[in-house]
């Protein structure tokens, strides 16, 4: 028997797949599809999702493929009218080493996310989508497309927002279908440098987007052709003669040249959100579980942030943990879902009004608050406990990182302490020892203990410029395998990890 059987091979599925897999769980991927996706859909990652590629062992090359500081060239009725970068003023700090979203094709993040799965010997099985299943008290019992039978302990669907998954557990998908709808694309041009994402806003005409890609020959494509609409906001079916005669309509004056489209695509709108991202042993994540606008880019980010929460935990159950644990899976990722959809829904109202239709210069007008998401986190979950009134970052906020120097001197950040499938407790001051010392030996392979002191204390990461301690104060920290504090506790507590383990159910997995 299969432990987990994940349906949807797209960031989400590639994601907890390689939580897994990493945790030595017996997982197989499968989708639908007869190849890989080939298109840019989503483009942008958040700085709070390159912290989750940073702990999956990614993030370089995936900074290698992005623009961090791409400006955004804005025309209106032909005039250029505005030029600035969103992320301009933004610097790595102590606490974030990510300043800043970054663009990228959502095929390249694919292609990077597969060949990490592959170094654990997991591969997409594709022309194996998910036909039907089962399940029991004991396991998920599912047909596949070819006929295969495969029995797994749980499935989970990452199959999208027409999610095969979770329409044949009767979930609800509440929410509406938008009036509105793009034209999307990959295509190869001449005539622009890459230098900045440039947009056109013709009033009364249209509007039109071409954003370049680093080390890449394509762009991507997004026009709102006005003109174009159907009674019912349908749009014509895309093609590259169509994108050519948007881009001369919109743009003609540039002497732009579309020689190549690689993938065409039409988006509408919908707003919709899962009641329930659990029903047994079936979980839904990503966009089975939650469809938002574009604006803000969250949709992408949202998903690989499901499948980051729900991954160790599930992992965890796998090798013992109470199946309780899972229930925490939706406590924590459906009010973030719902906070995504709100944001991102009005996002896509004020760039509709102020910057499509009006052409408002404006760049961030469709920005959410909090849009590089490092300031959600869980704090009223079951799986967060306070038990110090101390200062610093609160259970279930996300971990600061800092830098720090190893008992050698080599530089060393909390992030790496952090990066793995163990929880991770910090011991500032002396009075930690205890604790850090019971930690280690009654729970190896599940908790990291780290001792985090000033220069001279003989820790093992020395905090040379204070900012560790700045971050969190004197006291004992618990993170979570994704970055969350799970627990504050008095530096001297000998009993509060322990407690914490067994209140949660996750000591039986260790």
């Amino acid at each position: 028997m299969t432990d987990v059987l994940i349906a949807g091979a797209g960031p989400t599925g590639l994601t907890l797949a390689i939580e897994l897999a990493r945790r030595g769980v017996d997982v197989r991927i499968v989708d639908r599809a007869g190849e890989h996706f080939p298109g840019s859909r989503g483009k942008g990652l958040t700085a709070r999702t390159q912290e989750v590629l940073d702990d999956l062992g990614v993030a370089e090359e995936v900074l290698h493929y992005g623009f961090r500081h791409l400006p955004h060239r804005r025309y209106l009725d032909g005039d250029l009218v505005a030029e600035a970068g969103p992320h301009a003023q933004r610097a790595p700090a102590p606490d974030r080493p990510y300043d800043g979203g970054l663009l990228i094709p959502q095929w390249r993040i694919e292609r990077i996310l597969r060949a990490r799965l592959a170094e654990d010997g997991v591969r997409v099985e594709l022309a194996a989508g998910l036909a039907e299943f089962s399940q029991s008290a004991n396991g998920v019992h599912a047909v596949l497309d070819t006929g295969e039978r495969v029995a797994a302990r749980y499935l989970v669907g990452c199959d999208g927002g027409r999610s095969t998954v979770r329409k044949a557990l009767g979930v609800r998908f509440e929410g509406e279908s938008g009036e509105q709808a793009m034209l999307l694309g990959d295509v190869e041009l001449d005539g622009l440098e890459p230098d900045a994402w440039y947009q056109w806003t013709v009033r009364r005409r249209g509007f039109l987007a071409l954003c370049p890609f680093r080390h890449e020959r394509s762009w991507q494509l997004q026009a709102v052709p006005f003109n174009d609409f159907g009674a019912e906001g349908s749009l014509p079916e895309p093609s590259l003669p169509y994108f050519r005669r948007i881009v001369d309509d919109l743009a003609g004056g540039h002497g732009i040249r579309l020689s190549k489209a690689s993938w065409l695509s039409t988006y509408r709108v919908n707003v919709r959100m899962a009641d329930r991202f659990r029903v047994g042993r079936v979980l839904l994540a990503g966009d089975a579980a939650h469809v938002h606008p574009p604006a803000g880019g969250l949709g992408m980010n949202t998903g690989i942030q499901d499948a980051y929460n729900l991954g160790w935990k599930l992992a965890m159950v796998c090798s013992g943990a109470r199946q309780s644990l899972l229930d925490s899976y939706q406590e924590e990722r459906l009010p973030v879902a719902s906070w995504t959809l709100g944001v991102s829904a009005e996002g896509l109202r004020r760039v509709a009004e102020r910057f499509v239709n009006r052409g408002g210069t404006d760049i961030a007008a469709g920005a959410p608050p909090d849009g590089q998401q490092l300031g959600l986190g869980y704090p009223a979950s079951s799986l967060s406990v306070d038990g110090d009134a101390g200062t610093g970052p609160r259970a279930g906020d996300r971990a600061p990182d800092a830098p720090c120097v190893d008992s050698s001197g080599t530089p060393r950040r909390l992030f790496d302490a952090f990066r793995g499938p163990h929880f991770t407790l910090l011991g500032f001051g002396e009075s930690c020892a205890g604790p850090l010392q019971d930690a280690g030996t009654a729970h190896s392979g599940l908790i990291k203990p780290v001792s985090v002191g000033a220069p001279g204390s003989g820790a093992d990461l020395v905090d040379v410029e204070g900012h560790a301690r700045t971050a969190y104060g004197d006291t004992l920290v618990l993170v979570r395998p994704d970055g969350y504090l799970a627990l504050r506790a008095p530096g001297a507590s000998r009993t509060a990890v322990r407690d914490y383990l067994d209140r949660v159910g996750v000591s039986r997995s260790a």
